[in-house]
């Protein structure tokens, strides 16, 4: 233990094996023990004791739109992986869409690595794209360390990344299976949209008869026959209609690889509550009703949902009209989600432990990155948020640190005040104050 730089110290860590007192020793930007509460301080190393705060290990966010470098005033590299410091997310991984060039081929992917890397204050990775015509640039993106690959079923809302149609998925899911690459999908059913009543304006109403549960639903029965041909690893991104769940859980109970992801706004609004022209609520898929919601939580319970991410999605203020058939369609919720999702949890009766499960151990699971993120114990990366879950905020827009404060959040009272976030061993934010960046570039894990 001599070489011990630092120890941390609370009366709850959280721990795979449980919620303990403990001290959690440092050493080279990694967790080199997990002790009893009273072990002794090693001669020469730092000791921060939290007290009665939750240790717990630093979220990570698979699902996040930065937008940089092409759309740097929706949001960027500096001020999204602010924000995710500020909520308790050491490690995200970027969405391949909406930044200029989208990181479909491995010169895009350099660029944006370029970027990203003058201004990250957490660890970034990222995904690459799945489009009609760069299934030969697939192999080339995963070689140079993409996590997978993102597909959308339906149209993205931006012409550089056009969708697939059933066709050109089998092509590139057949070409990722391959290399046991991992497909994550937008499942939304094109002929499902186009077929549903289109009334543009104010009433969220409106909005949500739009997009159908039907639409998930019958892209996923696609997803999941084309994963059980191809024997691929497959993931439905941001799943929002409750009646795909039995699908979901039959094709999980036959073995197809598939996992699912919620997102903290269907765990937490409802459409009931949208108001209208309120398009900071609008997202695709859409907000569902109360009663959907529950069954979305009953599926986190049972494993039939694996994991929640916050799909943050910001757009310019400019953008958000008060119609929802032309506003942008996204949610910005990085900084944020941590308090939601544990704000909602504690009342139907939920851990921090779990939480920590679906937001930070099965994430980083998803991603390769189980063996350096997402629990506390020895070897892995001595990342930690320090949680208050007990006490209270109002959200205002103003004290957030993404680009564009627009949130569907504001006004309301979270629990879990987020008092520092670190990384590798070193805080880089308490209380506001931020360091300079220390975040590093992640590569998939052979």
């Amino acid at each position: 233990m001599s070489d011990i730089e630092l120890v941390l110290r609370s009366t709850r860590v959280i721990t795979p094996e449980g919620t303990r007192a403990a001290t959690v020793a440092v050493a080279g930007g990694r967790i080199a023990a997990v002790l009893p509460y009273e072990a002794d301080v090693p001669p020469g190393a730092r000791l921060e004791d939290f007290g009665d705060d939750v240790l717990l290990p630093g979220l990570v966010d698979t699902h996040v739109h930065v937008n940089d470098p092409g759309r740097t005033e929706w949001e960027g590299f500096w001020t999204a992986t602010r924000a995710a410091a500020a909520g308790g997310i050491t490690t995200l991984v970027d969405m391949p869409l909406n930044s200029l060039p989208p990181t479909t081929t491995v010169g895009h992917l350099r660029t944006k690595r370029e970027v990203a890397a003058r201004k990250a204050h957490i660890d970034v990775g990222f995904w690459g794209g799945a489009l009609p015509d760069n299934v030969k640039d697939l192999r080339p993106l995963h070689d140079a360390g993409v996590f997978g690959f993102k597909a959308f079923l339906s149209p993205s809302g931006v012409d550089e990344f056009p969708h697939l149609d059933q066709e050109r998925l089998a092509r590139s899911m057949a070409e990722i299976a391959g290399f046991d690459g991992l497909l994550i999908v937008h499942a939304e059913d094109p002929h499902h949209l186009d077929s549903a009543p289109q009334r543009g304006g104010p009433e969220y109403a409106h909005f949500l008869a739009s997009r159908p549960r039907g639409a998930e639903d019958r892209a996923i029965a696609d997803l999941i026959e084309q994963a059980k041909r191809l024997e691929a690893r497959v993931h439905v991104l941001h799943l929002s209609s409750s009646d795909a769940l039995p699908l979901i859980a039959a094709a999980k109970a036959e073995r197809v690889r598939i996992t699912v992801e919620t997102c903290p706004h269907y765990l937490t609004l409802t459409a009931e509550e949208v108001p209208d022209g309120a398009s900071e609520f609008k997202c695709c898929p859409p907000i569902r009703e109360a009663a959907n919601q529950d069954l979305l939580w009953q599926a986190l319970a049972d494993g039939t949902i694996d994991c929640v991410v916050t799909d943050h999605s910001p757009s310019t203020a400019d953008l958000k009209t008060a119609d929802f058939a032309t506003a942008w369609g996204g949610i910005s919720g990085l900084q944020l989600s941590l308090a939601a999702v544990w704000t909602e949890a504690r009342k139907r009766g939920h851990s921090l432990e779990d939480v920590v499960r679906w937001m930070s151990t099965r994430t980083a699971a998803l991603v390769g990155l189980g063996a350096r993120k997402g629990a506390i114990e020895a070897g892995r990366d001595a990342d930690f948020a320090v949680l208050a879950p007990d006490e209270t905020f109002t959200v205002d827009p103003a004290a957030l640190q993404h680009r564009n404060r627009v949130t569907a959040y504001a006004g309301r009272t979270l629990s879990g005040v987020v008092r520092s976030t670190w990384l590798r061993g070193e805080r880089i934010v308490v209380e506001g104050e931020f360091t300079e960046p220390k975040g590093q570039l992640l590569t998939r894990t052979p």
